[in-house]
């Protein structure tokens, strides 16, 4: 195989670093033209470097996540309005657990102004946002604990999480699959985050547009076990009929067209038929 060009050598430690690059910034930063970058893209992903997706490419999906840091950037904008909107469908004086997760990240964010909330996490990170909290009680998962990403998973961790039964259960997820299955890539906790689902009076999803171009081997559960998805814009058409057939409420973080202009949300089958 021929090696890559220097130009293609900066965009793959680009993605790397980042997780995702984008046609536009690419060519701006090389002072190339995007048809030059396109090219560029299509060649890396023709060998399996890289994975495109609409405007862009990402690091090419399959058993392993991109670094948590990495994982921060993408869609960064997106997942703090997702994290907004989720938190203003939790009321106060509510329990809650979040799970591992970049988005769920920006769900505590956006609680620490709740007042009265017990959060339940076996996230470090979603532990530190919330422990200066005024009026926010955290609790935190015994368990060992993932150098990558300050995740706490384990047997331990499952025990830990049977001794409750929350108000609100808030899940991030890795990929979604059009026939609504969704995925992620650490088997120890999937089964955390399915402990989280089966100890909760209400079940929230938040994973933004990107996780429709993405594959994990590890299933969580399937979007008819969730009670709201909140996302920053509409879904695959596949996916919103399925979430209409069981009822599951779509939460649009933004207008639709993932801009995060408002808040919108599309109604389930009982909805539609109330308002026919």
């Amino acid at each position: 195989m021929d090696p890559v060009s220097p130009r293609q050598s900066e965009i793959l430690d680009r993605a790397r670093r980042s997780g995702r690059v984008d046609v536009d910034g690419l060519a701006g930063e090389f002072d190339v033209t995007p048809q030059t970058i396109r090219k560029d893209l299509n060649e890396l992903c023709e060998r399996g470097m890289l994975q495109r997706v609409h405007g862009g490419a990402v690091l090419p999906s399959g058993i392993a996540n991109y670094a948590y840091d990495a994982r921060r950037q993408l869609a960064s904008d997106a997942k703090q309005l997702i994290g907004k909107r989720a938190a203003a469908l939790i009321p106060d004086n509510a329990s809650i657990m979040l799970n591992i997760g970049t988005t769920t990240e920006q769900v505590a964010r956006a609680l620490r102004q709740h007042d009265g909330i017990m959060a339940i996490t076996n996230n470090i990170n979603v532990a530190n946002i919330l422990r200066s909290a005024p009026d926010v009680e955290v609790i935190i998962a015994g368990g060992q604990v993932r150098p990558s990403d300050g995740g706490i998973v384990g047997e331990a961790t499952v025990d830990f999480i049977r001794q409750f039964k929350v108000d609100y259960a808030v899940i991030g997820a890795s990929a979604i699959d059009a026939d609504g299955t969704i995925f992620d890539y650490d088997f120890r906790e999937v089964r955390v985050a399915r402990e989280i689902l089966s100890h909760a009076r209400q079940t929230l999803l938040v994973a933004d547009a990107m996780k429709f171009e993405r594959s994990a081997p590890v299933r969580i559960a399937h979007l008819s076990q969730i009670d709201i998805f909140v996302t920053d814009t509409a879904p695959p058409d596949s996916v919103v009929t399925i979430c209409r057939e069981h009822n599951v409420r779509i939460e649009i973080a933004g207008d639709g067209r993932g801009n995060g202009s408002a808040f919108g949300s599309l109604p389930t089958a009982g909805q539609e038929q109330e308002g026919a």
